[in-house]
This record gives structure tokens, C-alpha cells and sequence, in this order.
């Protein structure tokens, strides 16, 4: 039925390439986009042919003829745009509809052209979207005044996030220039039944946004294996059986930062050496350079005989396509439920394949919290997600798009386009007015006449390459070696002459430091150095934690732990049997030593370092363990209660006390781009809003019931 609603050219475009029949997702978007016209959100498993779900019915119901770009495609990653460009050409060669790539890298004349001639379908980055409103205005109307469509793509990638807020931002403003209703489709391999409602508030129309959910899961096999670490390099018995686990397969290994990912490349490929194995291991993060990752992902997707291993972070995680993959390997556990669904869906890709999963533990925390996200996703769990409701850092972002977008323009329009933006919709109007005039006594904005236009500050910061984007780019060094660039790594007080540094699957020797022009000069290191790692974190929800304390207190075993997994299991769970946990929610173990409580929270990483903040400000000396989330403090239990006082009073006065905190120590504002320009009361809002959690904390600390042994 879903076929015959197709135009005769799309149909034919099925034919030819001898679909024996259309997949679920498919069918159900087809039906439903051709005859309505709400927004959807197409929520189904990677590899289920989402790309095609959303255009097919789009190619079929869109008027291509008519003037500027039909089609907006909007991907959180160039990588992404680079991969489906080929695949909607593919998808429009016979339609006679241009397609055309707008990012940072793309072919220059072939945007001049379609300004010239604007038209078809156009593929883009938020922040590529971003510096077209602010450098070429003219341009975002003349390209995208008559837009039918919008696709946005990994659309969970831009939930909870500054860059969601932003690209919300930008949509709004899209859609102020069109006379008629965009349509936006969402698409999404990973996303919860809690968070439906934050995908439709990034359409900006909740109620008129619908999802359509295929519940259709692979199977997967999941082994569990344990390998303790005693030194930060991993064991050379987990990497002995990584071997074995890679050697004969197409693999994705997913290690929790890019030092790890680079020693596994480096020593996988040792190994493979010493044994005669292939020579196809590589790493894939953000600081090896674009080509070289690029060629990774073309050797990858382009080759069918050759076993490889790509040891890699989150930039494989989302929808790049890499063709065949045989297992997946994740080294010690996930942040979350939803990175774990995600990596391991880049396995078993075709129909009857199964997903499979090598799940590596090097400490007995690392293990429990793998388990508890693996028995998570079993239950089909996925982290709520939160935007926050008062963005204000990326409000004052965009407001000096707007002003610069317009070349100045009266207070009342700028007041107004900000309350229309549904981006900021919870944001009162005085508190509108109030950053308004914040930005003018700092010079961000001046006010000539009645008109509003940017100051000198405003436009040192607009003009700045750094504005287009929302998230923080970390200060980097470019390595360069025998005049080609391998990558980049991180600022840090270790870099030096001599060290060794661990980049592109291969260990380099720093020759020369440039700290002024940034630059890292290299040579192949062969002196057995041990080099530098780069490490990483996350936040872990509150869910996961409560589920590993539920695993602690049960006697369920697993079949997915090998025999050592099992063992340590037994042993963790034996130094918590005697605690008498009866109420998840409440109970909580609390250890007994001299002059020291021990107190094990299970609970979200936001939550412990909000509990951590106030009982600082108590003055109470505290130690956090957010890894084993566990407390330690320096007091006899006879005073916890009094503790519990204290807290509750800093709390009733934690503006005050965060501002003083902001004054000395800007750090705790890291998270954000913008947030140092925005005047103190709101600094506190968003490090309240997006950095702790002290409601939550407040009412874990107030209803905690210490379970106690001595």
C-alpha cells in the first residue's frame, strides 16, 4: 500500500535496485508523510533505513520546481554529511534534483552556484547554518525562504545539549522567514519513550509532532570478561585476548578516550606483528587528522576481504557508514544506557545478523556498572534527557546573531524575535530586557538613536571564527611529522621535548615544541618510552547507579560473565551482604570507621557533586569517589545527622554561595561557551540548571537511611 503512494519516479528508483519489499520504518513513514502534514520522529534500530523512511515520501510529495531549496538535511557531523550526500544523490540521480553539501570543507563553487541558482537539496551543520545568518543573511532567505522540508539527522545527538538549544534557535528563525509551515522529520536510532518530548520541542511544534517507533530489535550475543589493570596501561593479558577476539574479524573497538584508543591501536598492531597477523589497525578519534580518518572510513566501508580494527571513540558511534561490521569491543564501561545501545548497533547490520559485543572490565566498579547498563538496555531503559529551560548563555548567543543577522534593529523587534524563539520561550521578558541591558553596559551591544546595534566587544565576539559554534573546542597542538599533519592532541604541562605521545595508531617522539604558533614537531619513537595518555569522563545516571546496587544485593547470576567476571561479582557482592537494603530508593550503605563515615550513595554523578559542593561549603572535610560513588568524611557518625542540618541551610543561601564560588574559581562555569558573558545572577541559573542537581541532592541527603556496619 505504502509503495503505491510513491511517485512513479521514486518507485522506479525501488525497482532498480531490487528491494524485495519495504522495511517497517519505511512503510510507516511513507503512509504517513504523503498524507499528513505534522512533523515525525522516526525512531527505529541502526541500519533499519531511516534515510530512506524520511525521503522517499519527501522526493514524492515536494514540487522541486518551484523556487529556492525544498529540502533542508542538517547532521551533527561533516563526517555524516560527507557519507549520506552520496546516498541522497544516489537517491535523486534519476529526479534530476541537485544535492549539495554546505559545510566548512565543501566545494566553494558549488555553493556559489546554488546561491546563483538556489535549488534542490542542501546538507549543513548547525554551526555551518550559524555563520550563514551572521556573515551572508541574504543568503539563509534567498536559500531557505520557500523550505518544505527539514531533516534532521541523529536527532537524540543534539538532545540535553547546548548545540540542541542552538540548532532549536535556528530552526525558529528558519521558520520566522517562511510564510508556510516547515515540516521537520527527525530521525533516530536511540532514543527513550521519556525523551519524545525533547526530539519534538527541537521541531518546535510539540503538539503537532508524532513518532513513529519500530520495535523491532536484533539479537545480540554479549560476553563479559574481566581483566584487572594494576598501572594505567592495560594488562597484557586483556590485550591477548583482545587479539584473539580481533584478529580474525571486522571490529570497532570502543575504549573511553583517545589515550586508550591509541595504546589499543598501537599495541594490537605490535602483537599482530610479532604473530605474522594483518596490519589493518588503526585508530579513529577527533585529534587524528581528517584524511587520515577519512581513509580509515573508506578502507573500511570498501573492503570485503581483509579482516580489521578500528580502535575508536564516539566519532564512529553515530551513523557513519563503514560498511560491514563483525563484533564490537567496549573497554570498561559506557556513560550510559543510550552510548551502549548506539555502539552496539554498528554490528549485525544486515537482516538476520546479529549484534555482537565483547564487553572488557579492568576493575571490579567498571564490571558492576557494565553489567547494570547492559541489564538496563535488556529492560529497555534509556536516560531521560533534560534541556534546560533557561538557556540563558546560548539566549545571549543568539541574540548577537540576531542583531548582527539584521545590521542593527529596534529593541521591541529584537525583544519580540527572542519571544517567538522557541528556543527561549521559558524566559521571561524582564529577564530578557535584563541581559539586553547587561550587554550594552559591557559593550556587546550599543544603542544608536532608537537602534540596537553590536558594539566593539559584540563585534570582536561575533567576528570571531569561534562564534558559529555552542560547544567548547579544546586549545590544541597540531603533530606534524616530515611535513604532514597527523592530528592534534590536547593542551597539557607534560608536553615536552623527548616525551612520547601515542597519535594515528603509531607512538611519536616530540623533537620540537612551538608554543606560540601551537605546533608539535614528531619523529617514529622506537626507545621503548612509555608515552603520555589523555583521559576522559561522563556523567553517570541516577538509574545506572540504583541498578548496580539492586545487582549487589541480589543472588540473579548471568550467563553473559565468564567465569573471572563471575568471581569478582561474588566478591563485591560479599563486602556489601551485610547490608540489610530493603528500599532502592532509600537505603543506603554507610560504613563505620575511626573518626571516618564511609557512605556509598548509588546514585547520578550530578547529584554527588552537588552533595560534595554543599558539604564543602559546610566545612566538612569530604572525598568523592565518583567511580565507586562513595563519600568519605572526616566525622563520627554521632554527627551526621547535624551534617544533614548544615546542608540544608547552605542550600537555602546557595545563590549567594555560588557567586562567591564563580568569583574565585570560573571553572565550574567550563561547561558552557557563553556563560562567562552573561552577568553573575545568571552564571549561578545555568551552574544550578545544567552543572549540579542540588533539588535532587537535597532530597536524596533528607531521605537517605543509612544502613550501617561497623
Amino acid at each position: 500500500m505504502s509503495y503505491k503512494l510513491l511517485s512513479e519516479p521514486v518507485r522506479k528508483y525501488i525497482r532498480d535496485k531490487r528491494w524485495e519489499s519495504l522495511r517497517p520504518i519505511q512503510a510507516a513513514a511513507i503512509s504517513k508523510i504523503l498524507t499528513t502534514d505534522n512533523n515525525y520522529i522516526l525512531a527505529s534500530r541502526t541500519a533499519s533505513g531511516k534515510t530512506e523512511a524520511a525521503f522517499l515520501p519527501i522526493l514524492s510529495k515536494t514540487d522541486f520546481n518551484q523556487k529556492g531549496v525544498q529540502v533542508l538535511y542538517i547532521s551533527p557531523l561533516i563526517a555524516l554529511i560527507n557519507d549520506q550526500f552520496f546516498r541522497i544523490e544516489d537517491l535523486c540521480k534519476d529526479l534530476e534534483i541537485k544535492v549539495t553539501k554546505w559545510h566548512g570543507e565543501a566545494n566553494r563553487s558549488l555553493k556559489t552556484n546554488l546561491i546563483k541558482n538556489p535549488n534542490g537539496i542542501v546538507l549543513i551543520t548547525p554551526e555551518s547554518l550559524e555563520a550563514m545568518f551572521v556573515n551572508a543573511p541574504y543568503n539563509v532567505s534567498l536559500l531557505f525562504g520557500n523550505l518544505k522540508y527539514i531533516v534532521i539527522d541523529e536527532i537524540h545527538s543534539f538532545l540535553g545539549v547546548d548545540r540542541g538549544i542552538q540548532l532549536m534557535s535556528l530552526l525558529s528563525r528558519i521558520q520566522q522567514l517562511n510564510k508556510y509551515k516547515i515540516t521537520t522529520i527527525g530521525l533516530s536510532a536511540t532514543i527513550g519513550n521519556d525523551n519524545y518530548v525533547e526530539a519534538k520541542k527541537i521541531t518546535g511544534d510539540v503538539t503537532n509532532t508524532k513518532v513513529l517507533l519500530d520495535r523491532t530489535k536484533k539479537e545480540t550475543d554479549a560476553k563479559f570478561k574481566y581483566f584487572k589493570n594494576s598501572s594505567a596501561e592495560l594488562s597484557l593479558d586483556l590485550l591477548k585476548d583482545l587479539y584473539r577476539e580481533t584478529s580474525e574479524s571486522k571490529v570497532l573497538v570502543f575504549p573511553n578516550s583517545r589515550g586508550r584508543t591509541e595504546e589499543i591501536a598501537v599495541k594490537l598492531r605490535k602483537i599482530s606483528n610479532l604473530v605474522g597477523g594483518h596490519k589493518n589497525y588503526y585508530s579513529h578519534h577527533s585529534s587524528v587528522d581528517k584524511e587520515i580518518r577519512e581513509s580509515i572510513e573508506y578502507f573500511a566501508k570498501n573492503n570485503e576481504r581483509f579482516n580489521f580494527c578500528i580502535s575508536c571513540t564516539s566519532t564512529l558511534e553515530l551513523g557513519i557508514d563503514i560498511g560491514t561490521v563483525d563484533k564490537i569491543v567496549q573497554i570498561d564501561s559506557t556513560h550510559s544506557v543510550a552510548s551502549l545501545v548506539q555502539r552496539m548497533g554498528r554490528s549485525g547490520r544486515k537482516d538476520g545478523e546479529k549484534s555482537i559485543i565483547n564487553l572488557y572490565a579492568t576493575n571490579e566498579w567498571s564490571l558492576l556498572q557494565t553489567l547494570a547498563c547492559w541489564q538496563l538496555y535488556k529492560e529497555e531503559f534509556l536516560e531521560p534527557i533534560k534541556s534546560a529551560n533557561k538557556p540563558y548563555d546560548i539566549l545571549l548567543h543568539q541574540l548577537l546573531s540576531i542583531v548582527k543577522q539584521l545590521s542593527g534593529c529596534k529593541r521591541i523587534d529584537l525583544v519580540n524575535r527572542l519571544k517567538m524563539n522557541i528556543a527561549f520561550e521559558m524566559v521571561p521578558e524582564i529577564e530578557l530586557n535584563s541581559i539586553i541591558d547587561e550587554a550594552i553596559v559591557l559593550d556587546y551591544l550599543e544603542v544608536i538613536q532608537h537602534d540596537i546595534i553590536l558594539g566593539i566587544e559584540g563585534e570582536n565576539i561575533v567576528n570571531s571564527r569561534e562564534f558559529y559554534s555552542v560547544f567548547i573546542s579544546e586549545p590544541t597542538f597540531k603533530v606534524m611529522h616530515s611535513g604532514r599533519k597527523i592530528g592534534d592532541i590536547p593542551f597539557s604541562p607534560q608536553i615536552k621535548i623527548d616525551e612520547n605521545i601515542l597519535l594515528a595508531a603509531k607512538i611519536w617522539k616530540i623533537r620540537d615544541v612551538d608554543f606560540k604558533g601551537s605546533k608539535i614537531e614528531v619523529i617514529s619513537a622506537f626507545d621503548g618510552k612509555k608515552p603520555m595518555f589523555f583521559g576522559g569522563g561522563g556523567n553517570i545516571h541516577e538509574k545506572v547507579r540504583e541498578q548496580m546496587l539492586r545487582i549487589l544485593k541480589t543472588d540473579e547470576s548471568y550467563d553473559e560473565l565468564n567465569l573471572e567476571s563471575q568471581s569478582i561479582l561474588r566478591e563485591l557482592r560479599n563486602d556489601f551482604r551485610g547490608f540489610e537494603i530493603q528500599y532502592y530508593n532509600h537505603d543506603r550503605p554507610v560504613v563505620i570507621k575511626e573518626n571516618k563515615i564511609i557512605i556509598y550513595s548509588f546514585t547520578g554523578t550530578k547529584i554527588n557533586k552537588s552533595l560534595s559542593f554543599l558539604i564543602n561549603l559546610t566545612g566538612t572535610k569530604v572525598s568523592l569517589d565518583d567511580h565507586s560513588s562513595c563519600f568519605e568524611l572526616e566525622m563520627s557518625y554521632n554527627s551526621f545527622k547535624g551534617l544533614i542540618t548544615l546542608i540544608n541551610e547552605v542550600y537555602e543561601k546557595i545563590d549567594s554561595h555560588l557567586s562567591l564560588e564563580l568569583e574565585k574559581n570560573e571553572s565550574l562555569l567550563g561547561f558552557s561557551k557563553w556563560g562567562s558573558y552573561l552577568p553573575m545572577k545568571y552564571k549561578c541559573e545555568i551552574v544550578k540548571e545544567r552543572y549540579f542537581d542540588f533539588e535532587s541532592a537535597i532530597s536524596f541527603i533528607n531521605n537517605l537511611n543509612p544502613i550501617v556496619v561497623d
